[in-house]
């Protein structure tokens, strides 16, 4: 699959079109940014690592009959997607309390949660995705509350394998954002990635912070918790 134009350039990622509408390529970068971009730098092999990382866990989560918009992975950095158009909708499941979660409610991080709780984010960079409820996605014209409905399914789906995937890895899914697309069908399925950047991962024997909570809270070693998150998932 051949790449013909630039279609888009984010935070973490570089999105370009192809010869067929169908498909995208997606192009992961090192570079790293926190609080709304506040905070910006670079984590060495970060773009490998992601793409690595959320092509195995969208197949397995294909396995489990989750839509993914995951088609074929064709370098270190880049993979072929599904043309979708993204849902601004961030999608937050939380299973132990941690980050904004904590500081919003003052509370300590380290809560397990009797249940999974969910947040949406109006996905703005320049309203610095503001937390928004299922009616403010209604008013704004995000979703209809069909889609709605079926994005949380499907989210809590995802949450159940997740967990229970990386249980066996020692590995405790604290928290996590996803994001939908629609294909050119209308076909509401995963996208985007899942990987350090976007879930909090702790070591469940030790706590130590696994993902992208080393680079917002400076507590070093940045490179090595992403490598040994790639290294455990890969070889499982």
């Amino acid at each position: 699959m051949n790449k013909t134009k630039k279609l888009y350039e984010g935070k973490a990622k570089i999105v370009y079109e192809t010869e067929n509408k169908n498909f995208l390529v997606v192009e992961y970068k090192d570079d790293a940014t926190a609080f709304n971009g506040e905070k910006k730098g670079k984590i060495k092999g970060k773009g490998v690592i992601n793409n690595k990382v959320t092509n195995h866990l969208m197949q397995i989560l294909e396995k489990e009959n989750i839509s993914t918009h995951f088609v074929e992975e064709i370098s270190e950095r880049e993979t072929v997607v599904k043309n979708v158009k993204i849902i601004p909708l961030e999608v937050i499941i939380r299973n132990i309390s941690a980050g904004s979660f904590s500081k919003r409610y003052g509370v300590k991080e380290g809560i397990v949660f009797d249940n999974p709780t969910i947040e949406f984010s109006y996905k703005d960079d320049n309203l610095g995705d503001p937390l928004i409820n299922e009616y403010h996605a209604l008013a704004l014209n995000v979703a209809s509350k069909d889609e709605i409905d079926k994005i949380k399914s499907i989210a809590f789906k995802i949450n159940d394998i997740l967990k229970s995937y990386f249980k066996k890895l020692d590995v405790d899914l604290v928290d996590f954002k996803l994001e939908f697309g629609k294909t050119l069908e209308g076909e509401i399925i995963l996208a985007d990635e899942i990987s350090p950047d976007t879930c909090r991962f702790w070591d469940s024997k030790t706590h130590k912070k696994l993902d992208k909570d080393r680079f917002r809270q400076d507590l070093g070693d940045v490179e090595g918790a992403y490598f040994e998150m790639m290294n455990r998932i890969i070889k499982n």
